[in-house]
């Protein structure tokens, strides 16, 4: 039965499925689980589980390394311990809070989650229920939902598919990780340990965070090393996907000083991105005076842009700031929100001022 759905979800594109049968699912599971209790890093929201816990670390885990996360989570869980808190809080002191993990549409979503699951006479346990959610997406809702409360739902991010590609050895280009998890669906569903769904879909992102890694994987420690049928060949080189070409991005930014006041712009609460969020102002949307010196240029990438900024010191003509711009007394820089580059690069500057 087992084999015909494989064979079903795959399409015959894969290199093999012989030999996989129910039995051999098992054991795949039972060593996966095996390792990951022997083995799993003691993560915060791992040793003192908690639905709240669960929610905050998915949502701070995406696109974000764990080492990264640690701190925030620590501090956000002092600071808002529970969704009341949380729902009860100031947009300005979330993103405060959040401030160097970037991607902030996470915060405020994570932020508008809280004041909905206070008003609800009971708690969401489904990943369909999770779907409808601000923030929530496939991934998440699943991790969610089973590691939570056990609804035997599988997880599918780019790790995942890492492991089941090699796995099969599945020579298929995909357009984008997007394309493979939704190709993988159905696959990973049915390798899903129904018994312990939550465990299992840890172990199988500990797995790849830690073991089956993008470059140089473990192999010889792996714990479903037996069931890889790349493992002997290139693993490095499972799954194929086309990654987008990063555009190509200059920003030129202003730094002006006067009087222990920094002009800063304050993104719109619609804003795509950094709603609510403070940055050194872009050259272009001022009236200067003189010719802007430059102090120096950084390089960073989102998403898919590999974004240079040129920080540029000048003289402004302050009579009409344009909309969204504004004098911050320096002493009062650390009460607003800002982007953990834009908090380093003004900090360095007000420093060399002093």
């Amino acid at each position: 039965m087992l084999e015909k759905i494989l064979k079903k979800t795959i399409h015959n594109q894969l290199e093999s499925l012989s030999g996989w049968d129910e039995q051999k699912v098992k054991k795949f599971q039972q060593n996966l689980l095996s390792w990951y209790y022997d083995q799993r890093r003691r993560l915060p929201w791992r040793e003192k589980p908690s639905l709240y816990g669960t929610v905050v670390s998915e949502f701070m885990l995406q696109q974000t390394r764990v080492s990264t996360v640690l701190p925030y989570f620590e501090r956000w869980m002092k600071e808002f311990p529970d969704f009341k808190v949380l729902a009860g809080a100031d947009e300005s002191d979330v993103l405060k809070l959040w401030e160097g993990l970037g991607y902030y549409s996470r915060a405020r979503n994570l932020h508008k989650l809280a004041k909905q699951i206070v008003e609800l006479e009971s708690i969401p346990q489904t990943r369909a229920e999770w779907l409808e959610f601000p923030g929530v997406g496939p991934y998440a809702s699943a991790a969610i939902s089973s590691i939570a409360f056990e609804e035997p739902e599988a997880v599918v991010d780019g790790n995942v598919v890492r492991i089941f590609a090699r796995l099969f050895k599945d020579q298929r280009e995909y357009k984008g990780t997007a394309e493979a998890t939704k190709k993988m669906a159905t696959l990973t569903q049915s390798f899903l340990n129904l018994d312990n769904p939550g465990d299992h879909n840890q172990a199988l992102m500990e797995l790849g965070a830690t073991v089956c890694l993008p470059k140089k994987p473990l192999c010889l420690i792996c714990p479903v090393s037996e069931c890889c049928l790349a493992r002997l060949s290139e693993p490095e080189a499972y799954p194929t996907i086309k990654r987008r070409v990063k555009r190509q991005v200059i920003v030129s930014r202003v730094f002006s000083l006067s009087n222990r006041k920094l002009l800063l712009y304050r993104h719109p609460e619609d804003a795509p991105r950094l709603a609510g969020l403070y940055e050194l102002p872009k050259l272009e949307s001022l009236v200067i005076r003189g010719r802007p010196r430059l102090l120096f240029s950084r390089a960073r990438a989102i998403s898919n842009e590999k974004i240079k900024e040129m920080i540029y010191n000048t003289d402004i003509a302050d009579n009409d700031l344009p909309s969204g711009h504004s004098w911050v007394n320096v002493c009062n820089i650390d009460e607003v929100p800002m982007s953990g580059p834009h908090r380093a690069w003004v900090m360095e500057l007000i420093s060399k001022q002093d």
